[in-house]
């Protein structure tokens, strides 16, 4: 009795065996999502992500979830990394500009240190 029922559950895998596809799977909605500027997923930010599940009956807010807790601490050092790149950028700029006056005051400064024309030459050029 056993080996009729051995049989059949081989002859029914061998026939069913499904093959592991290599693609990634494709969400529904994702290119119109990045389309329009949101995320690929729908629940990487927004209100269902970010707002409380819940509630206390006289209005006060529940604490917060490890995830919530998560999201927030991710956001709150990508602030912080924004401020200080931005720092950075800005004290690039003022070194660049430093130079580029730097640059200009040299350039004044060996122009002035160039032979002067005289006699003739000085009143030629000043009329």
């Amino acid at each position: 009795m056993a080996a009729p029922i051995k049989t059949l559950c081989c002859s029914v895998l061998r026939c069913c065996r499904r093959s592991f596809g290599t693609t990634s799977t494709n969400q529904a909605g994702k290119k119109w999502r990045t389309e329009h500027g949101l995320a690929p997923s729908g629940t990487e930010y927004g209100p269902l992500t970010d707002l409380p599940d819940w509630s206390y009956a006289d209005g006060r807010p529940a604490p917060l979830l490890k995830g919530q807790l998560r999201r927030k601490q991710e956001r709150e050092a990508l602030a912080r990394r924004v401020v200080m790149l931005s720092g950075e950028v800005d004290k690039g700029m003022e070194a660049w500009q430093q130079k580029k006056e730097d640059a200009k005051r040299m350039e004044a400064h060996q122009k002035s240190l160039l032979l002067k024309p005289k006699g003739q030459l000085l009143l030629k050029k000043s009329m």
